[in-house]
């Protein structure tokens, strides 16, 4: 299946997912990043619990996708997912576009074939949100004064990619390098794939 054919497959599972209004969708996020801050009190940690979060997310995502995609006569989980490369523009063209309406673009590809980027130039997570200047004292907080400027905020992409791709046995790690509420002008998650976890992927994931 072409790129374009499968920005048209995730615009059509767009079109019959049940719609949630958009600024709460932003607001309910926005209140659970801020739950996590007031209880943890270390951005680092935020990241990791918003990764861990994204993860429960993913894991159920990837089977309605691939359902929803088959009785669509996608073939989501066959011809659609052949190899990396084809797995990278479903998850952007088809799973961001189905769940979250938005449009994501994959590039980057290292030239091992092993790692990519997924390109947002909107992120609705962070409707309404600005992060703190570095070094705001405004903006420390808790025992070591850490900086609000470590958290990543929309850190549950990483999880819900991770969760995903697991569900397909790849094991990946996620990393969010650039970000628009840093300054960025667009935001780049960054996803390298680490291991095989078994053969049901084909010999197109293995290294050569």
């Amino acid at each position: 299946m072409s790129s374009s054919s499968k920005a048209q497959a995730g615009q059509a599972l767009w079109s019959k997912m049940p719609k949630a209004n958009a600024e709460l969708f932003a607001l309910t996020y926005g209140s659970l990043v801020t739950e996590l801050v007031r209880d943890y009190e270390d951005p680092i940690e935020v990241n990791t619990q918003l990764d861990r979060i994204g993860h429960s997310i993913g894991v159920r995502c990837v089977d309605e996708l691939l359902s929803k995609a088959d009785l669509a006569g996608l073939g989501a989980s066959s011809t659609m997912c052949a190899n990396l490369r084809d797995t990278a523009e479903v998850v952007a063209k088809v799973g961001f576009r189905m769940f979250l309406g938005i449009q994501a673009e994959v590039g980057g590809f290292s030239q091992d074939q092993r790692s990519f980027s997924i390109y947002l130039q909107e992120n609705p997570l962070s409707t309404f949100v600005e992060l703190p200047a570095a070094g705001d004292d405004d903006y420390q907080y808790g025992a070591g004064g850490d900086d609000l400027r470590k958290l990543k905020y929309s850190n549950l992409y990483c999880g819900v990619i991770r969760g995903a791709l697991e569900q397909v046995n790849l094991k990946v790690e996620c990393n969010i390098v650039r970000d628009t509420l840093k300054g960025d002008e667009l935001n780049e998650i960054r996803v390298e794939l680490k291991e095989v976890l078994s053969d049901g992927a084909g010999d197109d994931y293995k290294e050569e």
